[in-house]
């Protein structure tokens, strides 16, 4: 807006010079939305294949149910920095958006939404609750994409992908068939992280460690043969036993105890020499559990005695098949107390720890209560405190698909920003663990495994070649039909279609010689 006039004279000429009006204050909404929607009129940021050397980031996809947090942003910002260098290079720059369809976020999301309209989960078959998902997709899924654009994102936005979308779905189906092909992919029962609040495994990545402070809880355990002298004969209990009749073990979860399947101390600890061979009651049930010997028990913590629950804890399950252990799990999916409890059936874990500790100080059986620190899982998703849990689930061996590629970044041709992550890197794939990769949810890509009435299993992406295989293990069932086929109910962990996203948002498993995979892929990037 023009202010006003002012006229000099320069080398004798007659100058006019227009005033304008400066705003007082810097109007930021005003400026970011006219360059921003200039720029993407104008496709500054769109590319296609051409003679230019290429420069490529594809987006770590976001969670569909995110909003910007701090993380992202920094995250995005460098990103873009990269990108926008590039193209100030010369390079032909393409930054690949796109959302992660997050299983166990979206689902409980959408089950929220249906608790809010008075559905439950359980009332509606799943083909109608996929139906719900999709509807709250595309009412919330793109939140986070146009946050990225009011942050000034210089995204090719074009290219815009989603991991539920037809075509990576398709991919994602692709390669399970793949690697079961190959015996890379199995199903068994293992121990899981399991989320009592999604009802679903985890993987580790996916639970995060707080340290918290919880009760140490005493708990004496009476010993069969009464010749032991493993404490003071001097000391009695309430309920008037010699304290010498009683082995004292340190839990943080007296819940468990109906679980154990035995007591392990040290072989070379002479405080219990004579418990070898010997056998302990459980308190509350008095059921008899054998006293092993293992090293693996340490001698200065709590009392050197661990209880063994091989159902519940992963290093006492390492134990039990070691010492061929019965396996006695109490809890159910979603945390209460099971009928092999004998006790508290139905109650919350938490709440029975609770009462469980009230009936052991009741009966005698409760020695002292220490306050204790210590590291607990919890749901990324959810928060809920993890528990182990064995579980049927499917697996994809990772020792052969880790190996190339920890050799990738110790030969240099992947380099790690800063150097100094090559070790933790290096630790991270030689101490690699098979990968759970099935989730018990609905929203995902369903596991293309087809049962057969016999409790054999097809993997086929369609039913149709499902039952023609199906025909090939059963010919001496002639009436087979396609429809005594069904469908595995759990879906793929999220991740499963995450981690070929690289070459997915360029059709790679769909056209492998397609130009947008031959110009863009390998990416030269990731910001994770």
């Amino acid at each position: 807006m023009v202010h006003g006039q002012k006229t000099m004279n320069h080398k004798g000429k007659t100058l006019t010079l227009h005033l304008m009006s400066i705003p007082k204050t810097y109007l930021p909404k005003e400026a970011e939305e006219k360059w921003y929607s200039y720029w993407l009129e104008h496709g500054f940021f769109k590319s296609v294949p051409d003679e230019r050397e290429p420069y490529t980031i594809v987006i770590p996809p976001p969670n569909v149910t995110g909003v910007l947090h701090m993380g992202h942003m920094l995250n995005n910002t460098i990103q873009d920095v990269l990108i926008r260098r590039a193209r100030m290079k010369g390079k032909n720059a393409c930054w690949v958006p796109g959302t992660d369809h997050a299983s166990i976020a979206t689902e409980a999301k959408v089950v929220a939404m249906l608790k809010e309209r008075g559905i439950t989960k359980k009332d509606i078959s799943r083909p109608e609750f996929m139906a719900y998902a999709w509807e709250w997709r595309e009412k919330y899924g793109g939140i986070i994409l146009e946050q990225l654009k009011k942050l000034g994102a210089s995204c090719d936005w074009d290219r815009t992908r989603f991991t539920m979308e037809d075509d990576l779905s398709e991919a994602v189906f692709d390669t399970f068939i793949h690697l079961h092909k190959k015996g890379l992919i199995y199903r068994g029962i293992r121990m899981v992280n399991w989320d009592p609040v999604g009802k679903t495994g985890v993987s580790d990545e996916e639970v995060i460690r707080k340290e918290v402070n919880q009760k140490l809880y005493y708990i004496r355990y009476k010993v069969s043969s009464l010749q032991s002298q493993v404490l003071s004969q001097d000391s009695t209990s309430d309920s008037g036993l010699q304290t010498s009749d009683f082995l004292t073990i340190a839990t943080t979860r007296p819940e468990t105890i109906m679980a154990d399947a035995a007591i392990c101390i040290n072989p070379n600890d002479a405080r219990y020499f004579d418990l070898h061979g010997k056998k302990a009651i459980i308190p509350l049930i008095n059921r008899e559990i054998p006293i092993i010997l293992d090293e693996y028990v340490s001698m200065d913590f709590g009392t050197g005695c661990l209880k063994v629950t091989p159902a519940h804890d992963l290093n006492d399950y390492e134990l039990g098949l070691k010492h061929n252990l019965p396996i006695i799990d109490i809890l159910n999916d979603d945390g209460t107390l099971n009928e092999n409890a004998k006790i508290l059936v139905g109650e919350d874990r938490f709440a029975a720890r609770k009462k469980i500790v009230v009936l052991l100080e009741t009966d005698g059986y409760l020695e002292k209560i220490e306050d204790y620190k210590s590291q607990i899982g919890f749901s990324e998703r959810t928060d809920a405190v993890i528990e182990p849990k064995l579980s049927m689930q499917w697996f994809c061996k990772m020792d052969e698909l880790a190996k190339p590629a920890l050799d990738s970044v110790l030969k240099g041709d992947i380099k790690l920003i800063p150097e100094k992550y090559i070790n933790t890197y290096r630790y991270w794939m030689e101490n690699i663990r098979d990968w759970c990769i099935s989730r018990q949810l609905w929203w995902g890509q369903q596991i293309p495994a087809w049962y057969l009435p016999d409790g054999q299993y097809v993997v086929a992406k369609t039913r149709e070649d499902a039952f023609e295989q199906a025909k090939n293990l059963t010919s001496h069932i002639s009436h087979l039909t396609s429809q005594d086929l069904v469908q595995e109910e759990d879906v793929l962990d999220t991740w499963f279609s995450s981690w070929l996203w690289p070459i997915s948002v360029f059709d790679g498993f769909k056209d492998p010689n397609n130009d947008d995979i031959n110009y863009y892929y390998p990416t030269n990037d990731l910001v994770p």
